[in-house]
């Protein structure tokens, strides 16, 4: 059977050639518009990875007008014809990539970006979105609110679990991380405060800006900025390690003797979790009004007014698990919480409180909180398989959660190996993400002569209070 080739005129060849070599080919598709997260199905988007952002913001409290310049780099995963960013509200006004201005369009919290050519896998591209407007306060299923936060003197930004959508497009969804740069505008007398270290402050026509930078990988939802009127402290902890913290000038006095603690603590994490995965540290302390919870945001945790000593062990722990072992979906969140309560558990064990042991046989008695509802809402649901999002931050993720990890350390009965396989499983998924099943079969792997079948099957995943503690 013979079949007919058409002969292509070389002229018209090497332009076609041409054309594949610049991405200017016709033969991509659409990345997703999500990542089909089990409680967040259109967080994220599909057909490419995000290695850097570069966000250039100025804000207005008066009139709280945010003006925005983000510039995304990121590598194309597939033949890529058009490819989604997650924004909620704001008003676009133009969208580049590599410099050519692109078509787009808006339908929710989707800005779908359909560049001039098509780009092919492998490439790395650069997409540059200018916006403007008033960013939102968004209530998260379980009713607190996150997003963009106005507070008396400027406003905080908080991202768990889909609040970063609100001020910056980008790939929103904790297994896309990236290097981060950030760039803000402020009225002077006002402070612009973030993640990483601050590499530059400066103030002309009567307008302040801070350059700040994040080196290692930072999930979207970790990324914060608290903008008003602080006491900055900078100092370096015996290592050498730069601390900044901003306090709320109403919470000055009440934070000043627990942050004083916070390189003691950092000490205790790193002698148990292993090297701090992070090149400075600090904390955000804002009033209560104006935030009603702590968040582990990265390298300068932010908390509701002063904090007590295991609130702060809680929120540096979750340096380790949660920032830099960061989960692969929301429905790992106990991989974040669990840790971190269990550090807590840990803490007072080591500082002359309660022992692990005796927080656990508590909890399984039901005598650890002070009303029925709270000691029972422990057994109200596996932490592998919260029932939905408003249940992701619920208590057995957190005290479930940490009884899993104090199951795992009785099966092996061996707290140098214990301690060893806190240390490892940090290492191993340094920067990174990880999921249960990750975590699962990490603990199999570490201990093969131990069998851990009973703890996964009625601690972790198993409905209701198990018949034995």
């Amino acid at each position: 059977m013979s079949r007919f080739v058409p002969v292509v005129p070389a002229a018209l060849l090497a332009l076609a050639l041409t054309a594949c070599a610049s991405g200017g080919f016709e033969g991509g598709t659409p990345g997703s518009s999500g990542l089909r997260d089990p409680y967040f199905p259109k967080a994220g988007n599909g057909g490419y990875d995000v290695t850097h952002y570069d966000l250039t913001l100025d804000y207005t409290p008066g009139n709280r007008h945010l003006t925005g310049r983000t510039t995304i780099t990121a590598r194309a995963t597939q033949d890529l014809s058009a490819f989604n960013l997650d924004l909620r509200g704001l008003r676009v006004e133009k969208v580049t990539v590599d410099g050519t201005t692109a078509r787009w369009n808006r339908a929710g919290q989707e800005l779908t970006v359909r560049p001039q050519d098509d780009l092919t896998e492998g490439r790395t591209f650069r997409v540059t979105v200018r916006y403007s407007g008033t960013p939102a306060t968004i209530t998260d299923p379980d009713s607190s609110r996150e997003g963009w936060l106005p507070t008396e003197d400027g406003a905080l930004a908080l991202g768990q679990p889909i609040g970063s959508t609100a001020w910056y497009p980008g790939n929103h969804h904790p297994s896309d991380k990236a290097a981060y740069d950030i760039e803000v505008t402020v009225p002077k007398g006002l402070r612009a405060v973030s993640n990483g270290e601050l590499r530059s402050e400066r103030t002309t026509g009567g307008r302040t800006t801070a350059t700040w930078h994040m080196g290692r990988p930072m999930a979207s939802y970790l990324t914060t900025l608290a903008v008003g009127r602080y006491d900055i402290s900078r100092t370096k902890t015996p290592d050498g390690l730069p601390v900044y913290t901003a306090v709320d000038p109403a919470e000055a006095a009440g934070s000043r003797e627990v942050l004083a603690r916070l390189p003691e603590v950092l000490a205790w994490a790193q002698e148990r979790f292993g090297p701090y995965p992070f090149t400075s540290t600090g904390a955000i302390v804002d009033r209560p009004g104006d935030v009603a919870y702590a968040l582990e945001t990265q390298t300068r945790p932010v908390f509701p007014g002063a904090p007590d000593v295991p609130l702060l062990v809680h929120e540096l722990a979750h340096q380790w698990y949660g920032d830099s072992v960061t989960p692969k979906s929301w429905r790992d969140m106990w991989l974040n919480e669990g840790f971190a309560t269990y550090a807590e558990w840990l803490w007072a064990e080591d500082h002359g409180g309660d022992t692990a042991q005796r927080t656990f046989d508590q909890l399984y008695a039901g005598t650890r909180y002070t009303t029925p509802e709270e000691n029972e809402a422990v057994w109200s649901f596996p932490p592998a398989n919260p029932p939905g999002a408003a249940h992701i931050s619920g208590s057995p993720v957190y005290d479930r959660g940490a009884m899993v990890l104090h199951k795992i350390r009785r099966t092996l009965a061996d707290d140098t190996a214990f301690r060893a396989l806190l240390r490892d499983w940090a290492t191993a998924h340094r920067h990174g993400n990880a999921s249960t099943q990750d975590f699962t079969e990490f603990v199999e792997e570490q201990a093969p002569q131990k069998d851990f079948g009973g703890v996964w099957e009625e601690w972790l995943y198993g409905e209701g209070k198990p018949d034995r503690p």
